[in-house]
């Protein structure tokens, strides 16, 4: 029979150890700890199928997010689905600067646009538990996703299904966040790796991938209290240009900050009337 660490070993010339590692894991239903202790073990032949049908997806490219469901992000896994974008650790910042402009003790409304798998929503319900919190997403498959989330988690937050604001006509926040698609449409990039996998109206947005973003910072003063906040996620490279259309729309405090690749990664700016 063959073992964990034969297991392993067939599959390192087509995927990475621990990749490999997270789907054995996941085929067997065990911690990661656990193979550090049984490398010698025989596998099932159940187990050992269903392991080696997931080294071939991932092989071809497929995201290890997909073929598990499941993916962390800020203090929790979330369960992911091709509906949803994969939740990544650059957008964390984003959960952060949000959380800074969040008293503790307030019951601040908060809306997420665009929320996918409720990755940011989840964590800003999660750290500020007064806060009434709004996910919003036009796909009413990803939305089934980001509420199946909340439950498990056990975190109160309102799904909204619309585009952008669309879905909370009439409301005002003193909060708004998005992580939108912000890849321009020809970008190459798209159809290779992970991306391939990715919903692609969550991924590209436009001839200059500003598409989406110029419109949230057009439309957010209509949804904004006196002194909220926009923050928004975008690529590497186009903080000049969302900086200046928060300028140009008439925004106060516009800035850009920098994950912790040093990149340009989210801006923000605050409406006064």
């Amino acid at each position: 029979m063959i073992d964990v660490k034969q297991a392993l070993a067939e599959a390192s010339p087509r995927v990475e150890r621990g990749e490999a590692e997270l789907l054995l894991i996941h085929a067997l239903g065990k911690p990661r700890s656990w193979l550090i202790a049984h490398d010698n073990d025989p596998l099932d032949p159940v187990v050992l199928r269903a392991y080696r049908a997931m080294i071939e997806r991932r092989a071809i490219g497929e995201p290890v997010a997909y073929i598990t469901g499941r993916r962390g992000f800020w203090s929790f896994d979330l369960e992911v689905s091709q509906a949803t974008l994969i939740p990544r650790p650059e957008t964390e910042l984003l959960v952060e600067l949000a959380l800074e402009r969040l008293p503790v003790d307030s019951a601040s409304a908060v809306v997420d646009l665009g929320t996918g798998s409720g990755a940011i929503a989840l964590a800003l319900a999660h750290e500020r538990r007064r806060a009434k919190v709004v996910a919003t997403d036009r796909s009413v498959d990803a939305l089934s996703v980001a509420e199946g989330n909340a439950r498990r988690l056990g975190l109160r937050v309102e799904f909204a299904q619309g585009d952008w604001f669309d879905a909370v006509p009439g409301r005002h926040f003193s909060l708004v966040v998005s992580n939108p698609p912000y890849i321009e449409a020809a970008d190459p990039h798209l159809e290779r790796g992970d991306l391939r996998f990715e919903p692609p109206h969550a991924l590209a947005s436009g001839i200059d991938g500003l598409d989406a973003i110029r419109r949230i910072v057009d439309e957010a003063p209509r949804y904004l209290e006196e002194g909220g906040w926009l923050l928004v996620e975008h690529g590497w490279n186009q903080g000049d240009g969302v900086r200046s259309l928060f300028d140009a729309r008439g925004y106060r405090e516009v800035s850009t900050f920098r994950d912790l690749e040093g990149r340009d990664r989210v801006s923000c700016g605050r409406w006064h009337r």
